[in-house]
């Protein structure tokens, strides 16, 4: 395996830690300046990880004393395959922690991996040793808020990367009902605008935020690289029976995030059995 999504370069198989390396120098001259790139951009509440990006993030009711959550993508955990679903699975994991100029504050350590799958949709939930109040008095700063509602077309958004440090702007251009990607298939995922968030290798992870405030409406991991069809790195747009409907070199993709409120229950745990939760349930 080259390389999967837009993430990472895979130059080993992956361990259950998700070991992964980026491509460097491939889509993005590291030599350019990184100053410029990082200047429009608030990185208060975006982590960094092995290959990958990620957020601290909270519910729109998160207490201050509850232990902090971390958004990724799925694939950042490891190649996981269609139709498995993990969840509450102890982890230990680390995250750096970056200020609002993108430097290094220091890092948190999860201990569970609250969810984490590749199938319907591309995402990983992290709880961490930390409390969101433990992190306010040590690094001075605040998670950002997942949306509890999906995102519309034509909203301008934020694509924030903590590996790499910078950001990328453009808007939702598209609901897309189907995405094929290799063995795996996503639903309802969003289609990025061009240009703008023509996202590379170590971006997979990054939340996208609605330009303008700190609300993560999605979790970016997918681009085309090449426009094959329906292959790892080039993703396909099909519809409800399967169809392809569009392959397009530079097309990018998100994820949404909203669902994780359906799968909440009164005490605020993820309980994938609650009726009308619409992340995909562990095989019995």
């Amino acid at each position: 395996m080259k390389r999967f999504l837009t993430a990472v370069t895979f130059l080993v198989a992956l361990t259950d830690r998700g070991m992964a390396f980026p491509e460097l120098g491939r889509n993005w001259d590291a030599a350019q300046d990184q100053e410029e790139l990082r200047a429009s951009y608030n990185f208060e509440g975006i982590v960094a990880l092995s290959g990958c990006s990620g957020s601290l993030v909270r519910f729109e009711d998160s207490q201050d004393s509850d232990q902090a959550l971390v958004l990724s993508n799925g694939h950042c955990v490891k190649l996981i395959d269609p139709g498995v679903v993990i969840t509450n699975q102890a982890a230990n994991r680390s995250f750096d922690v970056l200020s609002p100029s993108a430097s290094r504050l220091g890092s948190v350590q999860a201990v569970k991996l609250l969810y984490a799958t590749m199938t319907k949709t591309d995402m990983s939930l992290y709880l961490l040793k930390e409390t969101y109040s433990d992190i306010q008095k040590k690094f001075n700063t605040r998670p950002l808020t997942l949306s509890r509602t999906s995102p519309e077309v034509g909203t301008s958004i934020e694509v924030i990367s903590g590996y790499w440090k910078r950001g990328y702007s453009c808007e939702i251009e598209s609901e897309v009902s189907g995405l094929k990607e290799g063995n795996w298939t996503f639903e309802h995922s969003l289609r990025y605008s061009r240009p703008g968030c023509e996202v590379i290798g170590g971006t997979s992870g990054s939340p996208v935020i609605e330009a303008g405030t700190r609300t993560v409406i999605a979790v970016n991991n997918t681009i085309s690289e090449s426009g094959s069809r329906c292959q790892v790195n080039n993703p396909c747009e099909i519809d409800q029976k399967g169809t392809v409907t569009q392959y397009k070199k530079g097309y990018g993709y998100a994820q949404q995030t909203a669902w994780l409120y359906t799968c909440r229950s009164e005490n605020g745990q993820i309980d994938l059995e609650i009726d009308g939760c619409l992340l995909p349930k562990p095989k019995k």
